[in-house]
């Protein structure tokens, strides 16, 4: 995909303060969006009225979330300005500034320089060409610094930016709690997700064009449709979404997941590679992508390819690896690879290494005063993994009572399917193991609890 440029300038033809008269139109088609293309970017013009005053709230959201970003200071009101300097906070190096014609900018800018071009008598850039080439080299040179990746930070820090948890995977768990959004849409699908796929699909039709819906609102509505495993609605929301905001690493990430769940494995795959290629590799991105490479996997056992699935279990287990090493603070992607270790035939020796650091990684967790369910459930599979009945059944508690979403205890449940299975293979039973998975699975089938914010026990 190409690099989103966002383009804020004014419309029409009007005459600046400093006296000349500046035809935009012209200067959009015939210097701005030449630059931009020839610079590998996708230009995204807003609005008419957005640069003349009346940003409304999805304009800016455009702005915040583009990965780059070119603004015209011709005529900026107070209200751009407002907008260029959150883009500068939270953008940084991610934005070029025009300007057209004589006389002081509207403000002092740091590097890299705005671009003056000057309009003739007709209003239109008199050196189109030597403008646009100027354009091209300024956006070239705000993607060297990181190999031509986006500038980094951003409005929505849950989404892409710093600002945010410090561990990837939390983005998507705290977002609700950290984001600031319409309290009525909130509270709405907070609602819904108790009433199942089809109270959460009513609230999506109330919202209407979503493009247009304040993005807070948008990933509530996202993850609430994966909260009632809505896998299809989840696809087709990412589809009417703005495309900055569908653009964003969170959205993809979960549209990766949805798309696996769907069967959609080659897509999924492709969507989570090429955020792995824009952004690096990273505990969330890498575990969702290893999940995709662990049901291959399942398929392929189950349909008797031997060969393939011992491919695939490989593959599994070093995407698993490299999201734990893009991140050792976060034991999910370390705790699937280990418990795939213990399947290969003979098991593999690496995870008598990896136990150690993963518990580390989990203590540091629930030390911090902040543990969450994953934290919980790794402490389970370390514990079955160990062998120690008395740890396994006090982390299994734990994590009953901080389960969240039904498919999570799912996937601890059949995270414990698949050591047992190995387990028995070679001969080994462990009775209380199979006790906590049948208590995880019923948690999970009895999803979602009569009042919010149930809890559980090994009893459910």
């Amino acid at each position: 995909m190409k690099p989103l440029c966002c383009v804020l300038m004014p419309s029409g033809k009007k005459r600046l303060p400093a006296g000349p008269l500046v035809d935009f139109e012209a200067v959009y088609r015939r210097l701005v969006e030449p630059g931009v293309v020839a610079a590998g970017m996708e230009p995204l013009r807003s609005g008419p009225d957005a640069a003349d005053g009346m940003l409304d709230e999805p304009g800016g959201e455009r702005l915040l979330l583009c990965d780059y970003a070119v603004v015209d200071l011709g005529g900026a009101s107070a209200s751009v300005l407002y907008q260029l300097g959150l883009r500068h906070g939270l953008r940084p190096a991610s934005t070029v500034t025009l300007f057209g014609g004589p006389g002081p900018l509207p403000l002092a800018l740091a590097p890299p320089a705005t671009i003056r071009y000057a309009p003739g008598a007709d209003g239109r850039p008199a050196d189109a060409a030597a403008g646009a080439l100027a354009l091209r080299h300024a956006l070239d040179a705000l993607c060297r610094p990181r190999g031509g990746l986006p500038g980094s930070g951003s409005a929505y820090p849950l989404l892409d930016g710093p600002g945010g948890p410090d561990i990837a995977r939390l983005k998507t768990d705290v977002f609700r709690e950290r984001a600031h959004y319409a309290a009525e849409a909130r509270d709405r699908l907070a609602a819904a997700r108790r009433g199942g796929k089809d109270a959460v699909r009513a609230v999506a039709g109330l919202l209407g064009d979503v493009s247009v819906v304040e993005a807070g609102v948008v990933i509530d509505l996202l993850l609430s449709l994966r909260a009632v495993g809505d896998w299809q609605g989840m696809v087709e929301l990412v589809g009417r979404m703005a495309r900055p905001l569908a653009r964003s690493t969170l959205v993809q990430e979960q549209r990766g997941l949805a798309l696996n769940r769907l069967g959609r494995a080659d897509e999924a795959e492709a969507v989570l590679l090429a955020v792995i290629a824009a952004h690096g590799p990273s505990s969330e991105t890498n575990g969702l992508l290893g999940r995709v490479y662990k049901d291959r996997w399942a398929a392929a056992r189950q349909a008797g390819q031997a060969a393939a699935a011992e491919r695939w279990l490989g593959k599994a287990i070093a995407t698993y690896l490299q999201g734990f090493e893009a991140d050792w603070r976060d034991a999910f992607p370390g705790i699937n690879a280990v418990t795939l270790m213990e399947l290969a035939r003979p098991p593999d020796p690496r995870r008598a290494e990896l136990l150690p650091l993963l518990a580390w990684a989990v203590q540091r967790r629930i030390a911090q005063g902040a543990p969450d369910y994953w934290d919980h459930a790794t402490r389970v599979e370390l514990a079955v993994l160990a062998r120690d009945e008395a740890a396994a059944t006090r982390a299994a508690a734990d994590a009953l009572a901080a389960v969240r979403e039904g498919w999570e205890p799912e996937a601890t449940a059949g995270n414990l399917g698949l050591i047992r299975e190995a387990r028995a293979g070679r001969g080994e039973v462990l009775a209380w193991a199979d006790a906590i998975e049948q208590a995880l699975r019923a948690r999970a089938q009895a999803w979602p609890p009569a009042a919010p914010g149930g809890g559980g026990s090994l009893q459910t």
